[in-house]
């Protein structure tokens, strides 16, 4: 069930109504979990904007490859196009910024944003002044409506206060370049590029 819910908001009462367990048992099976490493919470960004935000954190699997298993996804092709495949590269992108910075020995000030007409950004990571914006999309080629969201948010948020909001779009395609003033990765350069924005705590 975690499985499946992963990338999502996580609601601990469906959660446990699919699995026929009380929320009480819900949360502490989570939180076994969570001390095994085999999933993750990331906290919505406290962010100084007017509008409503949301106060749930999202739930990620630290093990993309273990994800694709309970889902029933045995090799590529299958994964290619299957419906899950969206959620299934943000976490893959998820779990390589969490691991990387344990490999630092630094957990990332890692978030997300959403608020409460449904606008979201899939994830963020703050470093002192510096506020990384990151869409992940699993498609090849760009698409112009990727960056939409991103210069919505980034003018809520310079309204907030002195920070410097940097978008990227991580996606499944081979080319990092810059489309529009965001800056396009590839999935390739994630880990050396997204750390290096934030630099050492």
């Amino acid at each position: 069930m975690c499985a499946a819910r992963s990338g999502q908001l996580l609601n601990l009462a469906a959660l446990g109504s699919d699995c026929g367990i009380s929320i009480l048992t819900a949360r502490e099976w989570l939180s076994v979990l969570e001390a095994s490493y085999v999933v993750c919470l990331v906290a919505p960004l406290d962010a100084n904007v007017t509008t409503r935000l949301s106060k749930s954190p999202k739930l990620y699997f630290l093990d993309s490859g273990l994800m694709c298993f309970l889902l029933g996804i045995r090799d590529p092709q299958t994964l290619i196009t299957h419906i899950s495949r969206g959620p299934v590269f943000e976490t893959w992108v998820t779990s390589e910024i969490v691991k990387q910075g344990f490999n630092d020995a630094r957990r990332p000030s890692l978030g997300f944003l959403r608020d409460k007409r449904g606008r979201e950004i899939d994830l963020t990571l703050e470093g002192g002044r510096d506020l990384v914006l990151i869409e992940v999309k699993s498609g090849r080629t760009f698409a112009r409506d990727w960056i939409a969201p991103m210069r919505q948010w980034r003018e809520d948020l310079a309204k907030g206060g002195d920070v410097r909001v940097s978008p990227i779009v991580i996606y499944g395609g081979d080319e990092s370049t810059m489309r529009e003033g965001v800056r396009l990765m590839s999935w390739r350069d994630l880990v050396t590029e997204v750390i290096g924005v934030i630099g050492p705590d």
